[in-house]
């Protein structure tokens, strides 16, 4: 593979565990927009193995495992994730159409961003923002 290709790749990608990874699925593509690129197997409740994009990010979403999934048997547990997006007031407007529980309204951060929070079915939070690093008060 070309090193132009590889440079837009993301280098790290978070993994979810949920109890319910099938509606994890269906809740994160319609709420917040993600494209399910990857989905092991194809259908059903349980989730091997998803990989979910959105922009350049990925994160790979998985059903909850027992213990005798050796060191992936890590349990399904909220995390907080941040995810830059361009309009983070149209975002939030669709999350809120599709059910998302809104936990911040979109709001200027002091350091630059502009963001706001939401809740996902199982408890992880959400932040979407635009990049600070694209801000006067993020450059300076």
């Amino acid at each position: 593979m070309a090193d132009e290709e590889k440079a837009g790749r993301p280098a790290v990608f978070p993994v979810l565990r949920y109890r319910e990874a099938d509606k994890a699925i269906r809740f994160l593509t319609e709420a917040f927009g993600f494209e399910a690129e990857v989905r092991h197997p194809p259908e059903g409740e349980f989730v091997a193995h998803a990989e979910l994009r959105l922009g350049r990010g990925v994160v790979m979403v998985g059903s909850e495992r027992g213990p005798d999934a050796g060191p992936t048997a890590v349990p399904a547990a909220p995390q907080l994730l941040y995810v830059s997006v361009e309009d983070p007031d149209a975002h939030c407007a669709r999350a809120r159409a599709a059910g998302a529980e809104i936990v911040a309204e979109p709001s200027d951060m002091g350091y630059g961003a502009r963001e706001y929070a939401a809740r996902d079915p199982e408890g992880s939070v959400w932040t979407f923002g635009t990049d600070w690093r694209d801000s006067a008060e993020g450059r300076g």
